[in-house]
C-alpha cells in the first residue's frame, strides 16, 4: 500500500522543515513497512530502473515520478543516473516534507505538490523539455477510472515520441483470467505472510499511527488531516490490469505490456509513437 494521490488544489498550502535526521528516520521505517507487502519491492525498482536506463538513449534522462511519496524510488534512479532529472509529484504534505528534508540535497530531485486529478497538473512542473520517462510505483490504482485516464493522457502528451511510462504496481487480471489472477494473488499473499511472520515488521497502520504520535510532525498531520476533510473521495479504484491497458492504448500508447512480474506484482510499461 502507498498513500492515496488527493489534494484540493495545486497549491502548496503548507510547507514545513525537518531535520534531515528525523526524515531519514522516518523514510527508513517507511520503506520497511513497504517491504512488508511487498517483499521484492527492491528487485522491482532495480528492473525499473534498468529499463529507465536501457529506453532513455541519454545519460541525462528527464523522468516524471508520479505519486512519488518520500522519494523512495527517485533516489535510486538518480543514484544509477546520476546526471537525471526527476520531477517528484505527490499530493501528501507529510510524504513530501519527508523527502524535502531528507533527500534535498540530491541533484537533479525537485518534489511538488500537485493532484493528478486536476488537469494540467503538469503544467506546474514548468518542463523546459519533453519527459524520456514517466514512472510510478504503488500508486496509479488509487485513482478512479475517469482520472486514471485523464492521468495516462497527460502524461502521454509531455513525453517525447518514443518516450516510456513504467507503473510498478499490484494489477489483477480477474475479469480475464479468473484461476490465473487467483494464483497470482495467492503466491503474493502467501510471501507477504512470510514477511511478516519474520519478526512482523510494522505495517501500514500502525506507520501511519506513530506518525500521528510523534510532535515533530504536528504540523504536517494536521495539514494532511486538512486535505483529507476536503478532498472528494468517492473511494474508487483501479486495480485491474486490464483497465490500465485499455486506458494506455486509448491515450495513444503504441506498444503496452508487462515487462516484470512475481504474483500480481508487475512493472506495466507503455511507449510513445515513435516520430514519424
Amino acid at each position: 500500500m502507498t498513500d492515496e494521490i488527493i489534494d484540493d488544489s495545486h497549491e502548496e498550502t503548507f510547507v514545513q522543515t525537518l531535520s534531515p535526521q528525523t526524515a531519514h528516520d522516518w523514510i527508513a521505517r517507511w520503506d520497511v513497512q513497504q517491504e512488508g507487502y511487498l517483499p521484492d519491492r527492491e528487485d522491482r525498482f532495480t528492473a525499473l530502473v534498468d529499463a529507465v536506463e536501457a529506453a532513455a538513449g541519454r545519460p541525462d534522462p528527464l523522468v516524471i515520478d508520479l505519486g512519488c511519496g518520500p522519494g523512495s524510488l527517485a533516489v535510486r534512479l538518480l543514484a544509477r543516473l546520476p546526471q537525471a532529472t526527476v520531477a517528484a509529484v505527490d499530493a501528501d504534505p507529510l510524504l513530501l516534507s519527508l523527502g524535502r528534508s531528507g533527500y534535498g540535497h540530491v541533484r537533479g530531485l525537485s518534489f511538488t505538490r500537485l493532484d493528478l486529478r486536476v488537469p494540467g497538473w503538469s503544467d506546474a512542473l514548468t518542463l523546459d523539455r519533453p519527459a524520456d520517462v514517466a514512472v510510478s510505483t504503488t500508486a496509479l490504482h488509487w485513482l478512479a477510472e475517469d482520472h486514471l485516464r485523464a492521468v495516462y493522457a497527460e502524461v502521454a502528451s509531455v513525453l517525447r515520441p518514443g518516450g516510456l511510462l513504467l507503473n510498478g504496481d499490484h494489477l489483477d487480471t480477474g475479469d480475464t483470467t479468473p484461476v490465473l489472477s487467483g494464483l497470482e494473488k495467492l503466491v503474493h499473499d502467501r510471501e507477504t505472510a512470510r514477511r511478516f511472520a519474520e519478526g512482523r515488521p510494522e505495517d501500514w497502520a500502525q506507520w501511519w499511527q506513530a506518525t500521528a504520535a510523534d510532535p515533530a510532525l504536528a504540523g504536517l498531520m494536521a495539514e494532511r488531516e486538512r486535505m483529507l476533510a476536503a478532498a472528494e473521495l468517492d473511494h474508487t479504484e483501479s486495480p485491474l490490469l486490464s483497465t490500465h491497458v485499455a486506458a494506455l492504448r486509448d491515450a495513444g500508447f503504441a506498444e503496452v505490456g508487462t515487462l516484470w512480474q512475481r504474483g500480481n506484482n508487475r512493472l506495466l510499461a507503455a511507449v510513445t509513437p515513435p516520430r514519424p
